[in-house]
C-alpha cells in the first residue's frame, strides 16, 4: 500500500512515457520545444512494465493513466499496454493523448487492453487550434476522437483549457458539441507548469468563470461529493442528465486532501504531485540491480513524505522546474 502520513492512500499511477510531444502547447512549452531526455535517460519497456507490476501486485495500485509528452509518440505503446492488461490483478488503463495519432491507433491500443481515452482540445476553431498549439493540426485531433470512440476507448473525454483572448468564449460551444458526440467534456484550469514561467493566477480562466458561461446556455446540477470521490473533476449534470461536464479546479479549489496519485516520469523519477519540486530516482535502483521488494520499500517511503497539499494558494509557491511535458499531466 502506497500511504503518507496524512492517511491518504495512492491507487492510482500516472506513468509519463516520453517527455516529446509533436505539438507546441502555449500554455506547456516554448514554440522552439525544449531539450528533450537523451534515450538512455528514459526507461525501457522492459523497466516500466515492470515497475507497474510492482505497483500493481506489490503497492495496491488499481489505475495506470498513460501519459506524456504525448504518449502516442513511444513506439513501444501497444507492447506496453498489452503486457500491463496480463498482469494480475488487472489494472484499468487509460491514456491521456493530444489525439493527433489516435486514428492511426486507436483499434490496436483497444485490442491490447486499453480501456478509454482522454484527448486534449482546447478549441473547435482551426484557426484558434493553430494559435494555441503552433501546429495545424484540429482536423487530425477531430479524427482522433471519431476513432476512439468508434473502437470503444469509451468513455471517450475531452480534456479543455481556456486561455484569455483565445478561447475564452467557447466553453458553451464546447459543451453542446461534446454532448452531440457523446464525449465527456472537462475543462482544466491552466496551471503554473510552463517552461517560460509565464502563468499569473490573476490572468486565468477560473472554474467560476467557466461555469458561469456553461449557465448561459445549459442548466448543470451538481453531481456532489459523494459522487465525486477522489476524482479531480466536480461534475454537473447537463440540462438534467444523462450527459454531464466536469470543471478540474487545480488552482481555485484544489482537491489535495482525496489525492490518490503517484506519478513515475518518462526517466524514471516518482513525483508525490504534479507540482513536487523533488524526486526519487527509482531508475537507479533498477539499474543497480535492485530486487523488487526494494524497490517497492523506497516508492512507500517516497509517498510517506507526500506534503498536505500542492501549495499553489501560498504566495511562497515555487513552480516546478520541469514543464508537464516532462512529468505528465
Amino acid at each position: 500500500m502506497l500511504i503518507d502520513t496524512y492517511g491518504r492512500v495512492a491507487t492510482d499511477l500516472r506513468v509519463s512515457l516520453t517527455d516529446r510531444c509533436n505539438l507546441r502547447c502555449t500554455y506547456c512549452m516554448p514554440e522552439e520545444g525544449l531539450q528533450w531526455l537523451a534515450k538512455p535517460d528514459l526507461l525501457t519497456d522492459d523497466e516500466i512494465v515492470r515497475l507497474i507490476d510492482i505497483a500493481v501486485t506489490s503497492l495496491g495500485i488499481e489505475e495506470v493513466r498513460f501519459t506524456g509528452g504525448e504518449p502516442l509518440l513511444r513506439p513501444g505503446l501497444v507492447g506496453i499496454v498489452e503486457r500491463v492488461a496480463a498482469l494480475a490483478p488487472r489494472p484499468q488503463m487509460s491514456l491521456t493523448t493530444n489525439g493527433i495519432g489516435l486514428k492511426r491507433t486507436a483499434a490496436a491500443l483497444k485490442a491490447a487492453g486499453l480501456d478509454r481515452v482522454n484527448v486534449s482540445l482546447d478549441t473547435l476553431r482551426p484557426d484558434v487550434f493553430k494559435t494555441l498549439t503552433r501546429r495545424d493540426r484540429h482536423k487530425d485531433v477531430i479524427e482522433g476522437l471519431d476513432a476512439a470512440g468508434a473502437a470503444g476507448l469509451t468513455p471517450v473525454k475531452v480534456n479543455s483549457v481556456l486561455m484569455p483572448g483565445l478561447n475564452e468564449d467557447e466553453a458553451p460551444d464546447l459543451l453542446a458539441w461534446a454532448v452531440e458526440h457523446d464525449y465527456e467534456l472537462r475543462f482544466i484550469e491552466q496551471m503554473p507548469l510552463d517552461a517560460q514561467h509565464g502563468w499569473k493566477r490573476d490572468g486565468m480562466i477560473t472554474a467560476g468563470d467557466i461555469l458561469a458561461s456553461l449557465r448561459t446556455r445549459f442548466e448543470l446540477t451538481a453531481e456532489g461529493a459523494e459522487k465525486r470521490g477522489s476524482a479531480p473533476a466536480e461534475r454537473w449534470l447537463v440540462d438534467g442528465g444523462p450527459h454531464v461536464v466536469g470543471v478540474i479546479a487545480s488552482v481555485t479549489r484544489p482537491f489535495c486532501s482525496a489525492c490518490d496519485r503517484t506519478r513515475l516520469t518518462a526517466d524514471g523519477q516518482i513525483r508525490t504531485c504534479l507540482f513536487a519540486t523533488e524526486e526519487t530516482d527509482l531508475r537507479a535502483a533498477l539499474r543497480s540491480g535492485a530486487p523488487d521488494e526494494e524497490i517497492a520499500r523506497i516508492w512507500r517511503l517516497t509517498m510517506w513524505g507526500k506534503k498536505a497539499g500542492a501549495g499553489l494558494d501560498d504566495p511562497s509557491f515555487v513552480q516546478p522546474d520541469r514543464p508537464m511535458s516532462a512529468i505528465g499531466g
